[in-house]
């Protein structure tokens, strides 16, 4: 009990900083390298599979993977990029906060499920691959988005 309760603090702080850095990034133009660095940057936590306790079947990592793409349509739909003074920025949605909050309650609920039958490495490792698809998935769509709002901007100022 001990581990769920400090997993849901934790991930409620990373929430929390989500909510804050996404609407500072509204204030400053958007760029490749701001969509592309933070599933990089995550990535770096799939070290943790080079312990045994977080071993997981290919099973359930098809099962997290497809989870994290279902949960990203959610911050699909709520990114949007507008272009001002030159420039493409994030808009920052009133429901991206809603979202986050809902997939924390999610994630504790489904904690509370499968807690019982698999592992807490095994959950961690699932949750893992779960976020990195959602974020993996969101982040592409974002580029393409980028991509195709910079070249139109490139087109109307030539």
């Amino acid at each position: 009990m001990f581990w769920l309760i400090a997993s849901t603090i934790v991930a409620a702080c990373m929430a929390s900083i989500m909510i804050v850095i996404r609407l500072r990034a509204s204030k400053r133009p958007a760029s490749l390298r701001k969509i592309i660095l933070p599933p990089l940057f995550m990535s770096t936590g799939a070290l943790m599979f080079i312990f045994p306790a977080f071993h997981i079947n290919l099973f359930q990592f098809m099962e997290a993977a497809a989870a994290g793409m279902v949960c990203s349509i959610f911050l699909i739909k709520t990114t949007k990029f507008e272009v001002r003074d030159q420039a493409i920025y994030l808009i920052p949605s009133k429901l991206f906060a809603l979202i986050l909050v809902a997939l924390l309650v999610f994630r504790l609920i489904f904690k509370l499920i499968i807690g019982s039958t698999i592992s807490f490495g095994e959950t961690s490792g699932m949750f893992f691959i779960l976020a990195l698809f959602m974020i993996l998935t969101w982040r592409s769509v974002m580029l393409y988005k980028y991509i195709q709002l910079e070249r139109d901007l490139k087109c109307r100022t030539a």
